[in-house]
């Protein structure tokens, strides 16, 4: 779990510093580390709450499009992300849907799938034909 929100952390930072209109209105060092810190925080809390009701409601039009309609929806989350750092004096904001979000959302899904490759919870399949036992 806390391997997760660390690479989530590095995803929310990788696309502060990478992506325009993704930015940390604060100067100072202790600042940006706090604001990324509270973001991955705010979008665990999203992408474990209400990322599932909307990819359920939003069902036809995710397998419609073949999955890319999860881009949007991870789009949404950033901006649910960013509106609730704002409404609680945060200094992480994102700029509109198109293209900060949509393209914040692109980094953060990269960094993630990239990173969680060295998650150490991972578990690998049985081989096949194997049997494996639990102690």
């Amino acid at each position: 779990m806390i391997w997760r929100w660390l690479v989530n952390a590095l995803a929310v930072a990788a696309a502060t510093f990478l992506v325009p209109g993704i930015y940390i209105t604060d100067s100072s060092v202790g600042a940006q580390v706090l604001a990324i810190v509270a973001v991955a925080a705010v979008l665990g809390a999203l992408n474990a709450v209400v990322k599932p009701l909307l990819t359920v409601l939003t069902g036809c039009l995710v397998v419609l499009t073949f999955g890319l309609f999860l881009i949007v929806i991870n789009a949404i989350m950033l901006l649910a992300a960013s509106g609730i750092m704002s409404w609680f004096g945060g200094a992480w904001h994102v700029d509109g849907f198109w293209p900060a979000a949509v393209l914040g959302s692109l980094v953060i899904s990269l960094v993630s799938l990239v990173l969680g490759i060295f998650d150490p919870d991972r578990r690998r399949p049985a081989a096949s034909g194997t049997v494996e036992r639990y102690r």
